[in-house]
């Protein structure tokens, strides 16, 4: 059985804890039952059921730590785990960032949790798969695709009195349609927490759509183009910009956050005053946990408010050492969206492109934030507020600072990989070359 209620988590974390000679000791223990099936070539490959444990021992001598893992849990294996994680302590070498555990905290209760998601059958997955493998097969279109269903928990007790406990579930699904002359291809993705929001037959149609427009895809020359990006096109661009909220790297010249002769970028404007970015544990559309995995609260927190840095993440040690308060880095990620659909901003758009996808994304530059990529999966030009022709796919050079002070027009919000984004009109995005790839 991989999946504990907060009491017997609890109960077993205890047990692990007597056990504890350590000057202090932390326990994690987690678990997960998950199901999924994988489908190509419209026929279903794979389906399969997992269910894991794990239990993690951090002992501590001073400023000496070891970590042990166990993932069965009678009394003995587990006191040989506390005392393993001991042992490893006192060979290891003191660690001058070491951090205390921290105490007892306050956190919110969590709403990631959906009893639809967790009752998932074998069943819903064949649905799943034949939702979407019967449309593409009578539209001469080729299906390959993933759907994965978890329902878990995680805890943490410590020797300094702290305790919390979350569960959780999450549904998530892909599917890439190729047309069967190879020169069309769409793609989409999903996740919810809540299973009932979801619909392979709405997903797997929007991505043979897309693979019947983009076949015999025309080239077209590289440049700077308007284009309207799609959530699945910004979501790799702006988490790697999210990656630069770091204080730490800020601080010591290494980032985009870095300021030229010191200092950081907190409290300058950096993109257009129309961005607004946060992080909200509790979004009811993106729920995330509400503890991070040093026991720290996690809390709605404003990152950029209209255009202007206002939060750097601090680890508790550079916290520490700059005499501020610990900021955690979030769950989730949250861009403020406007009123206008995909169809309404495509209305809008005299000549541009569409982008339904970048992959392959490489940095180019970390002080700029500049990266590299490839389009894929459906690329059009627009003339005339309305979808001309599929284009070949292009690289493009592009950093998320400049395309968010290109900022034309913000579309409604999407949820993707656990984030909130919305359809964005860019002005002058930059396509470097040519790519022959569907």
């Amino acid at each position: 059985m991989a999946l504990y209620t907060k009491e017997e988590a609890r109960r077993i974390m205890e047990k692990a804890l007597s056990f504890s000679t350590a000057d202090a000791c932390i326990i994690n223990i987690s678990g997960s039952e998950s199901g999924n099936i994988r489908y190509a070539r419209n026929t279903v490959s794979t389906a399969g059921h997992r269910s894991n444990q794990n239990m993690s021992v951090r002992s501590n001598f001073g400023k000496q730590s070891g970590t042990a893992t166990i993932d069965e849990f009678d009394d003995a294996a587990i006191e040989r785990t506390v005392k393993r994680s001991e042992e490893l302590a006192k060979l290891s070498p003191e660690n001058p960032e070491f951090m205390e555990p921290l105490g007892p905290q306050t956190y919110d209760e969590p709403i990631t949790y959906n009893e639809s998601t967790a009752k998932i059958t074998p069943e819903y997955r064949t649905d799943v798969a034949s939702s979407s493998i019967n449309p593409a097969s009578k539209q001469d279109v080729t299906a390959a695709g993933f759907f994965n269903d978890s329902n878990g928990f995680s805890a943490m007790l410590n020797s300094k009195g702290l305790f919390t406990y979350n569960k959780s579930t999450n549904a998530s699904f892909t599917v890439t349609m190729r047309t069967n002359d190879g020169t069309g291809s769409g793609w989409v993705t999903r996740d919810f927490n809540d299973v009932s929001k979801f619909s392979a037959e709405e997903a797997s149609n929007i991505a043979i759509k897309k693979a019947i427009m983009s076949r015999e895809a025309k080239a077209i020359e590289p440049g700077k183009y308007t284009v309207i990006l799609e959530p699945a096109a910004s979501i790799g661009l702006l988490q790697n910009m999210f990656g630069s909220f770091n204080a730490r790297t800020a601080d010591e010249g290494r980032s985009f956050m870095s300021k030229e002769g010191g200092g950081t970028k907190l409290g300058e404007k950096i993109v257009d005053e129309r961005v607004n970015i946060w992080s909200d544990p509790l979004h009811p559309e993106i729920p995330g946990a509400t503890w991070n995995g040093q026991g720290q609260p996690l809390k709605k927190t404003n990152w950029i408010e209209n255009g202007i840095v206002k939060n750097l993440a601090y680890g508790r040690y550079w916290a520490k050492k700059k005499g501020v308060d610990p900021v955690p880095f979030p769950s989730n990620a949250i861009m403020a969206g406007g009123d206008a659909s995909l169809e309404d901003l495509i209305k809008s758009t005299k000549k541009g492109i569409l982008v339904t996808r970048l992959w392959y994304i490489r940095g180019v530059d970390p002080q700029t934030l500049l990266y590299t990529g490839l389009t894929r999966d459906g690329t059009f030009y627009i003339e005339n507020g309305k979808i001309k022709h599929p284009v070949k796919n292009f690289r493009f050079n592009e950093s998320p600072i400049i395309m968010l002070n290109n900022l034309e027009t913000l579309g409604k919000q999407v949820r993707i990989n656990g984030n909130l984004i919305p359809y964005m009109k860019i002005r002058e995005f930059t396509f470097t070359s040519l790519s022959d790839a569907v």
